[in-house]
């Protein structure tokens, strides 16, 4: 009995060191030096012409503005949303507004897109 019980106690300590790491995923993105960045450290942008959670940048604008892509596993997390794309994919939203990268930016603390034709913003020290 009492290998039992210890064989018990062991998984019990298990599970709860394990449904942390399962109830709660990580964050797509972080506030560094200001301004959101995903957790490679690039900047994050948003794009005035988006409204109601609905990214438009779609084409030639999403070759130079990649949105920040959400897998189907990914879920809602606080003011971190998913919203669905045109074409089908899924793209991360903060507090409503799509997040997207720009292609100049080719280094961690990169933030050649801020106030592109006065439409593209770094998203500026957000409370998460």
């Amino acid at each position: 009995m009492k290998q039992f019980s210890q064989s018990f106690k062991a998984m019990m300590l298990a599970t709860a060191l394990a449904l942390p790491s399962m109830a709660f995923a990580e964050d797509p993105g972080m506030v560094k030096d200001g301004m959101l960045v995903d957790h490679k450290g690039m900047t994050l942008y948003t794009f005035d012409n988006d409204t109601g959670g609905k990214s438009v940048c779609t084409g030639k604008c999403a070759e130079n503005w990649p949105p920040l892509k959400a897998t189907a596993a990914d879920k809602d997390e606080g003011k971190w949303t998913i919203i669905m794309r045109d074409d089908g994919t899924k793209q991360w939203a903060f507090d409503g507004k799509p997040l997207y990268y720009f292609v100049q930016d080719k280094k961690p603390g990169d933030m050649t897109g801020d106030k592109k034709m006065d439409k593209w913003h770094v998203l500026q020290g957000p409370k998460m």
